[in-house]
């Protein structure tokens, strides 16, 4: 059996995702803080798997309640291949370092990184005592290599997961698990997150109207697009080289 874990799955690149894997007969784990009516549609139609975990990943104690619910899961299928792919993410708080709001930063930084890493650590974890193979994906931007003003939080929780990534990768070459984990840089997307950038100020976001053209000159990519790149790569293990950072540029 073939396991799919998708975090993210109420909308946008994450339900995207979901649906290619439930179109392929793999188990699906979805995780969100809302259910997707679509995602168990398409199970009953194709007679799959499917199972929601609603989880908060901006909240610890959520984090703990998944990551134990998962591990209970993944026990009784007994998967021979688990697929990771850590998709849930937030932009916000935008604005200049010294005006961020503590709460806000520290609930970014456990949904961006915290989150991914943990969910990273335990089913790595998981796969080594079933004898499961992981191939594990964490949705990144190119924010990770180039400095935006506004961005400090998002700009440096992603940099350090694509770290996290090819520093766990590393370790799986070197112990010859079998394990494959990368980062995919999607591009920009017409999804909510491009939404909630385009209402910040000027003051908060200098690039403000660059992000306004790609929505005013179409340039936005529909995540379906982008979620049929990220799925011909992680499905695909044995042309996977490990701790890349690939880019949906490169595909299209």
């Amino acid at each position: 059996m073939k396991i799919a874990i998708v975090t993210g799955v109420s909308k946008g690149l994450g339900a995207s995702v979901a649906e290619l894997f439930l179109n392929t007969d793999i188990t699906l784990f979805g995780v969100s803080r809302t259910e997707n009516d679509k995602l168990k549609q398409i199970a009953d139609e194709t007679n799959t798997i499917y199972e929601h975990f609603k989880s908060d990943l901006t909240q610890e104690k959520d984090l703990e309640c998944l990551i134990h619910g998962i591990g209970d899961r993944l026990a009784y299928y007994q998967p021979s291949h688990i697929y990771l792919v850590n998709n849930a993410a937030m932009v916000n708080p935008v604005h200049q370092a010294s005006e961020l709001v503590n709460e806000e930063l520290s609930q970014h930084i456990h949904l961006n990184m915290t989150a991914p890493m943990i969910l990273i650590n335990s089913i790595l974890h998981h796969s080594n005592n079933l004898g499961a193979t992981l191939v594990g994906l964490t949705v990144t931007s190119g924010a990770a290599e180039n400095p935006i003003y506004g961005w400090s939080a998002y700009c440096s929780t992603k940099a350090a997961v694509n770290m996290f990534t090819k520093t766990v990768a590393l370790e799986q070459h070197e112990l010859k698990t079998g394990h494959k984990l990368v980062a995919f840089n999607p591009g920009i997307m017409d999804t909510n997150m491009q939404q909630d950038i385009r209402k910040h100020s000027y003051e908060e976001f200098l690039d403000i109207d660059r992000f306004k053209s790609y929505k005013d000159n179409e340039l936005l990519r529909d995540p379906q697009e982008i979620a049929n790149v990220l799925y011909k790569i992680i499905i695909n293990p044995e042309k996977i080289q490990n701790g890349s950072i690939y880019n949906v540029a490169d595909y299209l």
